[in-house]
């Protein structure tokens, strides 16, 4: 797909490792949920070289991007995704952060690239696009 696309935590922690730019959307974009989730994770490990990794991870997709906000209309989109889910029998809870990663996407209309679309089913509206993990043959 060409065009502007939102990558999840899942693509933005393998980004250094995918040697093919056509996995990707043309223009990256990610979202301050990522943010958010990549701040957890060096405070949830007690390995510490995990942790160094983990906050590096952090810090390189600060710098990089500058992340789309959660805002009053990804909040309003983020009542159609947890309906949605809670219909097809999943709870959104398990998911939080996929389906507010989702709502942002659904407001301004872009596609989610994920190596996880899994965690994207049952979310009505949404283009979701699998890319492959780098380790994956």
């Amino acid at each position: 797909m060409t065009g502007p696309g939102i990558i999840d935590t899942s693509v933005v922690i393998e980004l250094p490792n995918i040697t093919d730019p056509s996995l990707l959307p043309a223009v990256p974009l990610i979202t301050t949920i990522t943010l958010a989730e990549l701040s957890v994770g060096p405070l949830v490990t007690d390995d510490r070289n995990e942790r160094v990794r983990r906050q590096r991870t952090l810090q390189q997709a600060e710098s990089d991007f500058e992340p789309l906000a959660f805002d009053a209309a990804a909040a309003r989109a983020l009542g159609g995704v947890a309906a949605g889910l809670r219909a097809s029998g999943r709870k959104s809870r398990a998911r939080a952060y996929d389906a507010l990663i989702a709502a942002c996407a659904i407001s301004r209309d872009l596609p989610v690239y994920t190596m996880n679309p899994a965690d994207f089913a049952h979310i009505e509206n949404l283009t979701v696009v699998s890319v492959p993990h780098p380790t994956a043959r």
